[in-house]
């Protein structure tokens, strides 16, 4: 196995999803890294900071240059980073002319930062995509299984009677919520970096924030009021709402997991997968398992990047290290599960009957807080509970139906019991409600999330 799976074509499929992953190849990294040489050569031609004829030529050059990357790896041992060893390929293939306005008054934390905004704002624009398909299947699900009796859970114990459909609108909720929270951060993290060597501009003199605000605008970023070189909180925020993200679909993951167990049997992940290699019998949850482990790596990945904020002065030590090695990989991760959640959804097999049946089997125990509710008609609360814990233990031993059982202990001072109104299916509070609040939710968040909308331009003056 490679040290890092998400790489490996054998394992690459499980921990990445394909389109994210190739993003964060080294030639695109290395494309992105040119794009913005570019752009920032082409704005400072037009606004007469360098001649036209160098722009026009830096332009080109990065547009059609074949960087040699084992030269580049040389120059990453050396640098630190690949930008030096890029632009001392670079300027030998320029105009004598163009060479000393190639990266002009750039740094190069300027154009690593801004390609990074770039691949997140891609990487995105993919993720959206599957989060709203994850969205979609569940607004589905809860509707389509709002009736489906099933047992609620606390503590991992038989609590309440619920339905699925009410499980499933549990699961959409957290997903509209992301959604909003999205739409939110791609404002504050789409904006350029561009701050020269300590965050002045002082290479630039009094043109610097000119040149911000256009090569923002080439980019279709934002420019922020000041440049983030050691500010790392949208950075920060990124990768909190991946992590999040993550959480979410593990939480779903974990309940179909739990709800899949042989002694449960509620649901199955369906596709015919998780076999076992020596248990023909065995269909194991692959899928699910999948999913949480990716989002419990995130949340290891979102401890390192919590401390990589911390950096020093203008210009942070290893910090941004830090980042290079956990934000991609976070991207990549919540893009597999993401996902690997629409293929579980997809094939989700919901065993209404199990469900039933488990219902059922619990002889009326889940009928407890209703039964102890509706006792208070005739009875003092404490006395009513007092007798259906005298019941519980016959339920539990099989003798009888909890109900039942409580009704011959009370005799005839349970004709004011509206008994009939005493099972599962009658006892679902605002189920339907909550599921169709759900549903319209995320159907009101849905369309303002559907589309990778580019941030407002702003120079971030104070207003």
């Amino acid at each position: 196995m490679p040290l890092t799976p998400a790489d490996s074509a054998l394992f690459g499929s499980l921990f990445a999803q394909p389109e994210v992953a190739a993003l964060f190849t080294d030639e695109v990294y290395v494309r992105r890294l040119l794009t913005v040489e570019g752009a920032l050569a082409s704005v400072q031609g037009r606004l007469g900071i360098i001649p036209p004829e160098s722009a026009e030529a830096i332009l080109h050059l990065t547009q059609t240059f074949a960087p040699d990357l084992a030269s580049l790896r040389a120059g990453l041992l050396t640098d630190g980073v690949p930008v030096s060893a890029l632009l001392a390929q670079l300027r030998p293939a320029l105009p004598a002319a163009a060479r000393d306005h190639l990266h002009f008054g750039a740094t190069t934390q300027d154009i690593v930062d801004t390609a990074f905004v770039l691949a997140a704002r891609e990487a995105l624009r993919v993720l959206r995509r599957e989060l709203l398909a994850v969205g979609d299947r569940l607004a589905e699900l809860s509707q389509a299984q709002a009736q489906t009796l099933m047992p609620g859970r606390t503590h991992s114990q038989q609590a309440l009677p619920v339905t699925f459909g009410l499980k499933a609108a549990g699961w959409l909720t957290p997903i509209a919520r992301h959604l909003e929270r999205l739409r939110e951060l791609e404002g504050r993290l789409y904006v350029v970096s561009f701050g020269g060597a300590a965050g002045t501009l002082a290479a630039l003199g009094d043109r610097g924030l000119a040149v911000a605000d256009a090569l923002a605008a080439e980019l279709d970023l934002a420019a922020p009021p000041t440049p983030w070189h050691t500010q790392r909180d949208t950075v920060f925020e990124l990768a909190a709402w991946l992590a999040g993200v993550g959480t979410s679909l593990g939480k779903l993951a974990q309940d179909v997991i739990l709800l899949a167990q042989s002694e449960v049997g509620e649901v199955r992940e369906g596709g015919g997968g998780g076999g076992s290699s020596t248990m023909p019998q065995k269909q194991n949850p692959i899928t699910s398992e999948v999913i949480l482990a990716a989002a419990s790596t995130n949340a290891g990945l979102l401890a390192a990047v919590t401390r990589s904020g911390v950096q020093e002065h203008e210009r942070g030590t290893h910090g941004w290290q830090v980042e290079w090695l956990t934000v991609p990989q976070m991207l990549g991760l919540t893009g597999a599960a993401l996902a690997h959640t629409r293929r579980l959804l997809d094939g989700l097999e919901v065993q209404a009957a199990r469900m039933a049946h488990n219902v059922a089997a619990s002889h009326g125990l889940m009928l407890a807080e209703a039964l102890s509710f509706a006792l208070t008609a005739v009875l003092p609360k404490e006395e009513a509970k007092a007798l259906i814990r005298q019941a519980v233990p016959q339920a539990l031993a099989g003798e009888g139906h909890l109900v039942g059982l409580v009704r011959e202990r009370l005799g005839p001072r349970g004709d004011r019991v509206d008994w009939a109104a005493l099972t599962e299916a009658h006892t679902l509070g605002s189920t339907f409600n909550l599921i169709d609040r759900a549903i319209r939710h995320y159907r009101q968040v849905r369309p303002s999330c559907s589309l990778a909308e580019t941030p407002p331009q702003s120079s971030g003056s104070p207003t």
